[in-house]
């Protein structure tokens, strides 16, 4: 989008698009779910040519794409289990995304500190083979460290008893701001990509999926929409798709949470982040800068239920914060954290649930016996790949003209080399308007006109859409989105014409979602 789309742009755009719903056409390709994979999954199927519509019930990437540790990674955990071609796999994607989204994807150099003789030659040579797997599309080499240049890199590691640290380069990015890429990059190729708009049920025409029931959650409208394929990527809740199909379906997924903690930067300034190769679980775990923070994380314990906004289990904040404290010289407190977020994984396993870490995170692409596509596993760093399986398979079983995939070498909405704003190119039509580097508070960055650009061309609907997907305070620093909201809502309000009544109660609601994210008193 070269211009401003002006006021009311965001609400012509939404009845725009909810008019084509109520068309009497089939779809090529119908999308449930608007987080990584079924955003990747629109993007192929209408970078093939297909006519492709994706309905997400609440807002993009609300689930667990907006709750990642924000890596773009070949999994360094994953040698150590042989994985080798999963490894493969995804370091090549890692290269394709620093090339189709560079405005959102930058190299990010890990420092992984030795207390022992023997971790340097073997994490040395372990991240050597890492290096070997990436090939020419490595970002740079890894190296092995003496003690003073890990303390350079760390400046707050554990210098008690350190023998030096192993360097090595992985990948970085704002998921939220990724998932928005590819639902304008759907635009861009002349698909549709609704948020807030619920599936309640399949078609069903002799005993095969022949389309979806959609209503609208804003108006409450309701459409029958016809699809040639039907493709369900709606992450953890996939088996829930699956039983609208076949009402017995066996579940195929396990979730597990993964719980992160954002503190200042000040726990570790710099550029490096620091990667713990082994925690008591036999995970890894992050400590990353991150937006002007430092982000703490993972977990991996096993859930049955699939809470819309998860949040971490007894123990889980207690874990990070004491694993953190073996390798810091000034450790966080929970006094120190500054916002919690929790999201789950859509492993696919059986077994001993309680061992998820151990769980595939590889991909499965399963059609029912309805014709029911569900694309099922999988991480961030291989959603393109995963889309490009899932759309072969819906070309197959719709019978759709041949066409190869196109994404490996498509450059996604905004894209602008060398950049690091999260804009990209469209930055320049966010200055034109009103408001434009006018923050609305002093200790955060967001401006008015980011909010309004929010609403325009990015389908924010509601106050959190902006606080914790658009903008990311919500996740930086629960407190301060919380006092922004107020102003953010005023904003909103003026765009899509709704009263005080409407920003009273975007207001509260906000104010309840973010005390969840902040520590336990």
């Amino acid at each position: 989008m070269s211009g401003d789309p002006g006021k009311g742009a965001g609400v012509r755009t939404r009845l725009a698009m909810l008019a084509r719903l109520a068309e009497p056409i089939t779809w090529d390709i119908v999308v449930i779910g608007g987080g990584a994979t079924g955003l990747g999954c629109a993007v192929d199927a209408a970078a093939r040519g297909y006519s492709v519509l994706l309905v997400e019930a609440r807002d993009f990437a609300k689930g667990t794409s907006s709750r990642a540790t924000k890596l773009v990674h070949g999994g360094v955990r994953y040698l150590a289990q042989a994985q080798l071609p999963l490894v493969r796999e995804a370091l090549a994607e890692r290269a394709r995304l620093l090339d189709n989204a560079p405005h959102l994807v930058h190299p990010l150099r890990f420092v992984v500190p030795a207390y022992r003789f023997r971790d340097k030659p073997m994490l040395a040579a372990g991240l050597g083979l890492y290096d070997l797997l990436a090939g020419r599309r490595g970002i740079a080499r890894s190296q092995v460290l003496d003690a003073a240049r890990t303390v350079a890199a760390l400046p707050t590691v554990q210098p008690r008893g350190l023998r030096g640290g192993i360097a090595y380069w992985d990948a970085q990015f704002d998921d939220a701001r990724l998932a928005l890429a590819l639902a304008r990059t759907v635009a861009d190729l002349g698909g549709v990509a609704l948020n807030y708009c619920p599936v309640t049920g399949l078609i069903l025409e002799g005993g095969r999926v022949a389309g979806v029931e959609i209503t609208d959650a804003e108006t409450g409208a309701r459409f029958k929409v016809s699809g040639r394929a039907v493709v369900n990527a709606t992450g953890v809740w996939a088996d829930d798709v699956r039983r609208m199909a076949r009402a017995d379906a066996p579940r195929m997924l396990k979730p597990s949470q993964g719980v992160h903690l954002v503190v200042d930067a000040g726990f570790l300034p710099g550029k490096d982040a620091l990667l713990i190769p082994q925690t008591d679980d036999g995970r890894v775990l992050f400590m990353i800068p991150w937006q002007g923070k430092c982000l703490l994380g993972t977990t991996d314990t096993p859930r049955s239920d699939r809470p819309l906004e998860p949040e971490p289990l007894p123990g889980e904040i207690d874990f990070i914060l004491e694993t953190a404290r073996r390798y810091l010289v000034r450790a966080p407190s929970s006094a120190d954290v500054r916002s919690i977020f929790a999201g789950m994984r859509p492993l696919i396993g059986a077994g001993d649930a309680s061992l998820t870490r151990q769980l595939s995170r590889e991909h499965l692409v399963d059609v029912s016996a309805e014709g029911l596509i569900s694309v099922l596993g999988g991480k961030w760093t291989t959603y393109r790949l995963m889309a490009e399986d899932a759309i072969d398979v819906a070309q197959s079983l719709a019978r759709l003209p041949k066409r190869y995939s196109g994404t490996a070498d498509l450059r996604l909405h905004g894209a602008l080399a060398g950049s690091m704003d999260p804009y990209g190119s469209d930055r320049e039509a966010l200055d034109r308007i009103q408001g434009a580097g006018v923050r609305l508070m002093q200790d955060a960055s967001l401006t008015e006109a980011e909010v309004r650009y929010a609403v325009r061309a990015e389908q924010a609907r509601t106050v959190e859409d902006v606080l914790a997907r658009r903008h990311r305070a919500l996740f930086q620093d629960a407190r301060v989105a919380q006092a922004l909201a107020p102003a953010v809502a005023d904003l909103m309000a003026d765009e899509l014409a709704r009263d005080a009544d409407w920003v009273a109660t975007q207001v509260a609601e906000f104010s309840a979602l973010a005390d969840h994210y902040l520590p336990p008193s």
